[in-house]
């Protein structure tokens, strides 16, 4: 087989054994001192959607673009539109208009995907003749249709909230109304659930607490499920690909000027605004209502989804729609502080790229959370600037008469609801995304070099997003050497790795020979014991890394996150943690924090990058897992850069796709939608390769990875009941 040697600073094996965790077989081998362990912050309590989540402004433009392009990934993945789905045709259906001073109102039902429907209603100007600039308005939770009833709306007159009885009980179609008055062409429409919109019910998309087991399995899996979870396919994914619909339905109507568009929505609609405007280029001018905040992101299922804040939070994915004018205010609620957490932070962002003048903030904070009377003043003034409406201010939102029942409902005896809806329609809504999904990561499968080239920014974008970090985004490792210890024909050595810029830390032993010469070799061998899974009960080392040292290899192995040092009793890291919230959905704990495994994918890339800063003259750097832990390496494989030239990989077998709970600690949102462990291996390519234990039959995603590039390197090994052996063989030809 062919080797490719190249200076290093470390030639690294990474063996992890499977089994569940046990004491130290031997005192000696512990770094830390007896009860304590690692500093390290993933030891804390998990963070929630009640957290703190500051916005640290980069240095420099060209630092914010990375960043954002990182974040905008981020948020595609998340939302399960990495890459985008087709845009199937909208068969859109306009009827039923009514005649208002100054405006017109009609209702409208299309198709976001085969047989999904969005419903809304759609004001327009009743003088001019267009193109019109427009604005698209998601509602936020209470629905388009939210009445603030006959005694709550003198209350909010008195107050200073509202001004008119009538319109004013209606807040969010107040705002449309106002806004075609100006001469604004204007889509609300309907969230899952609410109105018109129940296909999938409101209480599945907002209520949801407890997870159904007639909607697990491989297949026929409902939302909410782990199969959903480890697809992407969330309410909040829906949601956003029917925000983006909309907006394509609304740039499609010749009345409108496409290159004038602006969205705003309150509270959840904040939330679409921020996550719609942070992703799509063509709204100039956005109010994100209600969401913009530092503090609480969003309490309702509709609002978070794995992936989405792991690092970030609202104010920065706010910043995304930077230097495009955005306003906002803030309220007596979850937004009271932004004048001084989040707002200043926005206002050096703009005032970097410079455009100071196009972020605002006003604080209200004397009323309660809202999108009222006063703050849409705010946002007709804002809008009146920035689609260049050219009124007179101040603008003064009018009353109206208001529309029946009748008129407010989308379907009727001419439009009947779609029959489809409930359980059965979810599978099969559910169904028809992964196959639409499947068959548009095959197509991506390469057939050359140039096409890899391409499966890499896809796929192996995904999982750079899913596992939250590559090897250049390690930062420093700070090594400190606590012994060394002269064990006859070896040298033991304890250190603790330390990482400032995530708040990790790492217990290491490593052992180097000293009756052969060092081959340039280091062996980094980790085990599903942490690291007292290379020595014996008497502390010596394992056949195999006898064999290693034997041939003048170095090894180094650690204790992985939960691991030995790490865990304080056997079972404490047997499974995934969650957040305290008693409602049974993983995107209240995976919005916000990192899994089991991707946190041990974290600690390999650590060791890795170690050991490529060291300067002690590697050869070769060689990455191989075994058992469970062989997931772990074939992940991180992708994610090493240039600090492994070979990787060995035993795995059982296993798929993602098998797994039934998300608290098992093989959990990783996403990873089945981008080709589960095949897609890993298959990115490895172009380095040396072996797979061991796997079904017989290379799967299509490793063999045209490596067809695309060099065949020869790639071994492998169905079956094998004993992955050692075969790991050895490998290793030691030569």
């Amino acid at each position: 087989m062919l080797r490719t040697v190249r200076t290093l600073l470390v030639a690294a094996l990474l063996v992890v054994l499977t089994g569940p965790l046990r004491a130290e077989s031997d005192s000696t081998l512990r770094v830390f001192p007896d009860g304590e362990r690692p500093t390290d912050h993933r030891v804390e309590p998990l963070k929630d959607l009640n957290g703190y989540f500051p916005f640290e402004v980069p240095e420099s433009p060209t630092a914010w673009d990375e960043r954002a392009e990182e974040l905008r990934r981020r948020v595609l993945v998340a939302n399960g539109l990495w890459p985008m789905p087709p845009r199937t045709p909208l068969n859109a259906v306009i009827h039923g208009k009514v005649e208002r001073d100054g405006f017109r109102v009609e209702r409208v039902y299309f198709e976001s995907q085969p047989g999904l429907y969005v419903t809304g209603m759609l004001f327009r100007p009743s003088e001019g003749e267009g193109p019109f600039p427009a604005v698209l308005s998601p509602h936020g939770h209470g629905g388009r249709l939210q009445d603030a009833g006959p005694e709550k709306i003198l209350q909010q007159i008195r107050n200073g909230e509202e001004k008119f009885e009538a319109s004013g009980r209606f807040p969010k179609l107040a705002r449309c109304a106002q806004l075609a008055r100006m001469g604004c062409v204007t889509f609300i429409y309907d969230m899952i659930g609410y109105a018109d919109n129940t296909q999938l019910s409101y209480d599945l998309a907002h209520r949801f607490a407890k997870q159904r087991p007639e909607m697990e399995g491989r297949e026929d899996w409902g939302l909410f499920s782990t199969q959903a979870e480890l697809r992407m396919q969330s309410i909040f994914g829906l949601q956003t690909w029917n925000s983006i619909r909309a907006l394509d339905f609304l740039c499609s109507l010749p009345d409108v000027d496409a290159s004038r568009v602006g969205v705003t929505g309150g509270s959840g609609g904040g939330t679409q605004t921020i996550i719609l405007c942070a992703i799509d280029p063509r709204p100039i001018v956005a109010f994100p209502q209600g969401m913009v905040s530092t503090a609480m992101q969003g309490g309702c299922t509709c609002e978070n989804c794995s992936l989405l804040r792991v690092g970030t939070g609202n104010v920065e994915l706010a910043a995304l729609f930077a230097p495009r004018p955005q306003a906002m205010t803030a309220a007596n609620d979850w937004t009271k502080e932004m004048m001084t957490k989040g707002y200043p932070e926005l206002q050096q962002l703009y005032r970097m790229l410079g455009h100071p003048e196009k972020v605002d903030c006003n604080p209200y904070l004397h009323f309660p959370h809202n999108y009222n009377y006063v703050t849409r003043a705010h946002m007709y003034d804002w809008f009146n600037e920035y689609l260049g409406l050219g009124i007179e201010a101040p603008i003064v939102e009018q009353d109206y008469a208001l529309l029946s029942p009748e008129e407010l409902a989308v379907w009727n005896d001419e439009h009947p609801a779609p029959e489809a809806r409930g359980d059965a329609f979810e599978r099969q809504l559910l169904e028809q995304m992964t196959e639409q999904s499947d068959a548009q990561i095959a197509a991506l499968l390469p057939e050359n070099a140039k096409e890899l080239d391409e499966y890499r920014v896809i796929i192996g974008g995904a999982f750079e997003t899913i596992f939250g970090r590559t090897i250049e985004g390690v930062g420093t490792v700070d090594r400190e050497n606590i012994a060394k210890v002269d064990r006859g024909d070896y040298w033991l050595f304890k250190d603790v790795l330390t990482v400032p810029e995530h708040g990790e830390q790492l217990p290491v032993v490593s052992v180097f020979p000293k009756s052969v010469d060092w081959s340039g070799r280091v062996v980094v061998w980790l085990t599903g014991d942490g690291k007292a899974g290379l020595f014996d009960d008497a502390g010596e080392p394992v056949d195999a890394v006898r064999t290693l040292l034997e041939r003048g290899d170095s090894v180094v192995t650690a204790d992985l996150f939960g691991q030995g040092e790490f865990a304080t009793s056997p079972d404490e890291f047997a499974q995934n943690r969650k957040v305290k919230n008693p409602r049974e959905y993983a995107g209240y704990t995976y919005t916000y924090n990192d899994p089991l495994f991707t946190q041990r994918v974290h600690d390999v890339l650590t060791l890795l990058k170690w050991i490529e800063a060291d300067d002690h003259g590697t050869k070769r750097v060689t990455l191989v897992g075994t058992g469970e832990a062989g997931l772990i390496a074939a992940a991180a494989a992708p994610l090493s850069g240039k600090a492994v030239d070979a990787v060995a990989i035993e795995t059982g077998g296993f798929r993602f796709a098998t797994l039934d709970s998300f608290r098992d600690r093989r959990f990783v949102p996403g990873v089945v939608k981008y080709g589960d462990l095949p897609a890993m291996l298959g990115l490895a390519a172009p380095r040396e390769l072996l797979v061991v234990g796997d079904q017989p039959g290379i799967p299509a995603a490793v063999e045209k990875c490596y067809s695309a590039t060099d065949r020869s390197q790639l071994t492998w090994v169905a079956g094998a009941s004993n992955a050692t052996t075969p790991i050895l063989e490998w290793l030691t030809q030569d």
